[in-house]
């Protein structure tokens, strides 16, 4: 029964993430935060379409970079190897900025 609800309850949150951001990106950590297998094929996504670097992309599943790395190529998954624009370039300083603070 809770499938055929689903399509409406995707539209209404993309909604209520314009009025209320906070209210959605709370309940999304939650979520991910209890569904690693949601979490990781969200992320990876998230990278093989280019919205991620390698580097956010390890932040957001708490591994180095170079253990994702290798478990990519162990699945096969492509490597974009640098950041192709500025903005990225800047995201994967920021997550190894990210990564040595929590080595703190």
């Amino acid at each position: 029964m809770m499938q055929n609800t689903m399509p409406w309850a995707f539209d209404q949150l993309q909604k209520l993430r314009q009025m209320r951001p906070e209210l959605v990106e709370n309940a999304m950590a939650r979520l991910l935060g209890n569904e690693p297998e949601l979490r990781w094929s969200l992320v990876i996504g998230a990278y093989q379409d280019g919205k991620i670097s390698l580097g956010k992309a390890a932040e957001h599943l708490n591994m180095h970079e170079l253990d994702l790395k290798t478990r990519f190529i162990e699945l096969g998954i492509p490597l974009r190897i640098g950041p192709a624009t500025l903005a990225e370039a800047q995201a994967e300083v920021q997550a190894l900025n990210n990564w040595f603070d929590k080595l703190e």
